[in-house]
């Protein structure tokens, strides 16, 4: 269910965090949003229950899940994760127009592949944009 790189030098409790976003803006945690239990999660994932429980608050705290004691942890709502999840995105649009601004692109170059991009989307099956699925 979630997936983790041990090597990429993201903490663990930050690709959690991620998982938990993307797979909740798909529908993968069902009907009732219920998300697995800490313990289930570090089992699964070989890590120490700690680092799931901070993923869990950090969520918490973005407002992207809610805990009800003795029930569990849910998400919020389909709409506030497609709206982080788009908030994300915009953020790594912004970083990455700004590294290639910086390597020396040209804004008309800059330009054009934003453009492009997005003929590309438009031009694409809505399917494919439905969802949250990215």
């Amino acid at each position: 269910m979630f997936t983790i790189d041990y090597k990429s030098g993201i903490p663990i409790s930050e690709q959690i965090c991620h998982s938990v976003i993307k797979l909740g803006a798909a529908g993968a945690f069902g009907e009732t949003g219920q998300l697995p239990s800490v313990r289930w999660v570090a089992r699964e994932l070989g890590i120490n229950p700690n680092t799931v429980q901070k993923a869990y608050s950090m969520l918490e705290r973005d407002e992207v899940i809610h805990s009800l004691p003795g029930k569990g942890s849910f998400l919020v709502s389909g709409g506030a994760l497609r709206e982080k999840r788009s908030r994300e995105a915009l953020e790594k649009l912004h970083k990455a127009l700004l590294e290639a601004l910086e390597c020396g692109a040209a804004p008309e170059d800059v330009t054009q592949a934003v453009q492009t991009a997005l003929l590309e989307f438009q031009d694409a099956p809505q399917k494919e944009h439905k969802g949250g699925n990215a």
